[in-house]
């Protein structure tokens, strides 16, 4: 997955398509082998006897991972090279995915962290990969490895039920068939790492110095766009359910809304991954997609009897959300390493907000007795969400200035 500046037209294509591949080959890691423990969460707390809060805390583990280690990914891929820091972290991936499996005395824990970590590197780093290897396409290639991953999430959330329940190993079975994946996508880029010996010397020293995003009004821009973002969709997957099902929707129904939820924000991903591009910058779209969370949470408050068309504009604006959040991690800096620190920060932050939203939402439903409270505070975070889209949004970059 090196540039292909130098090459014919024929390489640069075959050059751009694989890359594309392994792109997406990595994408299909993403989310889904944390997202597939909550439907076994239940098979997992009895068979561990673990408490409820034991088994929050495995459920928030990646989470939390994420949060902590997302900062640490820029600098791991500068020592590595951004290919190596890539498989090393599929690597990871893989001994975290077979170690949660294994039925052994705590080792659970120690893969599920495995697995926050290895994610957390892959979450921050894909962003740089895409500019350095894609930097005309930011947009259209985030679009299509954004849409992967929640693609195979979804399907991951469908079949781990099933497959826990057609094989003796149970849960371990269904959770650890997933390193399958990560090992495809090792073998996928292993000629890679032969083939370019000097990405790391590479990384290392980039051509154009860049300022550290942490020191940038323009930086905490895309860092808060990307929590509150993140917010709006962690807040609507903990608790959309429990909503539908509070106003008298069968739980049923309520697991068809949230499949519905995460096919329509697939189809927003890549919907918004073709049209990013094609203004001037990316004000406009950034703030419609902000608007349509606020009428969400808003419309879920006030008008909770049209629940179907609030999951279909807040599936819309999530799945468009997500997209731009990451494309802004390359349009808004001057080379890949740089993309790497921005995504490093913005994730860090995002990921953290993510893990407090769910929670705060819940401590306002005690603390009031009903929705219309979690609801209407959400959607004022959501209005702000959507102010700092106009600024994220502007066509400007971090640099010595900014």
């Amino acid at each position: 997955m090196m540039p292909a500046a130098t090459q014919t037209a024929p390489d640069r294509t075959a050059r751009f398509g694989f890359a594309f591949i392994g792109v997406l080959l990595i994408a299909v890691n993403l989310r889904v082998s944390f997202v597939s423990v909550g439907p076994v969460l239940g098979n997992i707390s009895s068979d561990l006897e673990l408490s409820s809060a034991a088994a929050g805390f495995l459920a928030g583990l990646p989470l939390i991972a994420f949060a902590v280690f997302s900062p640490v990914a820029p600098g791991f891929a500068s020592r590595l090279g951004l290919d190596r820091a890539l498989w090393m972290s599929l690597l990871i991936l893989a001994s975290g995915i077979v170690l949660r499996s294994l039925p052994l005395p705590g080792v659970i824990w120690a893969g599920t962290a495995l697995i926050g970590v290895a994610i957390a590197f892959l979450n921050v780093l894909v962003p740089s990969l895409v500019k350095r290897d894609f930097p005309m396409r930011v947009s259209q290639v985030t679009g299509s490895y954004t849409a992967m991953q929640a693609a195979f999430a979804a399907i991951g959330a469908a079949v781990v039920v099933p497959a826990a329940q057609t094989s003796p190993a149970g849960w371990r079975l269904a959770l650890g068939i997933w390193v399958g994946l990560a090992l495809i996508a090792m073998a996928v880029l292993l000629p890679w790492l032969r083939r370019h010996g000097s990405d790391a010397a590479h990384a290392t020293t980039p051509e154009v110095p860049y300022r550290s995003p942490w020191a940038s009004a323009l930086g905490w821009q895309v860092t808060i766009f990307m929590g509150l973002q993140s917010i709006a969709f962690y807040v609507l997957m903990a608790w959309l359910p429990t909503i539908e099902q509070s106003q008298g929707v069968p739980a049923t129904t309520a697991g068809v809304h949230l499949s519905l939820f995460l096919l329509i924000s697939v189809f927003a991903s890549l919907a918004t991954g073709g049209i990013l591009h094609r203004g001037s910058d990316q004000r406009l779209v950034s703030f419609a997609s902000g608007a349509l969370t606020f009428v969400t949470f808003l419309g879920l408050a006030l008008a909770p009897d049209l629940i179907l068309l609030w999951v279909i504009l807040g599936a819309i604006g999530c799945g468009s959300l997500i997209v731009i959040a990451l494309s802004l991690f390359s349009l808004r800096t001057v080379n890949y390493p740089q993309a790497a620190s921005l995504s490093g920060m913005a994730q860090s932050v995002g990921y953290g907000l993510a893990a407090v939203g769910p929670v705060m939402f819940g401590g306002l439903r005690d603390m009031s007795g009903g929705w219309t409270l979690p609801l209407l505070v959400t959607a004022g975070i959501m209005a702000v969400l959507a102010v700092t889209g106009l600024l994220a949004g502007r066509d400007r970059v971090i640099s010595g200035s900014t």
